[in-house]
């Protein structure tokens, strides 16, 4: 199911919502994409993505 919501940070549709960590200060919920992003800005280094597949 698709969610119509549209994420706080880019305003494109939300397929899998993502609440975001307080600390990042963002109101409402995110795509998958920001989330992403938002993580790898507040935990740098090499990440292990799982399901890149669905990407």
């Amino acid at each position: 199911m698709v969610s119509k919501e549209k994420c706080a940070i880019c305003s494109g549709k939300i397929q899998l919502r993502f609440k975001p960590m307080s600390e990042w200060g963002i109101e409402g919920l995110i795509c998958g994409n920001c989330y992403s992003k938002k993580i790898n800005e507040h935990y740098p280094g090499e990440h292990i993505r799982v399901n890149k597949h669905l990407d």
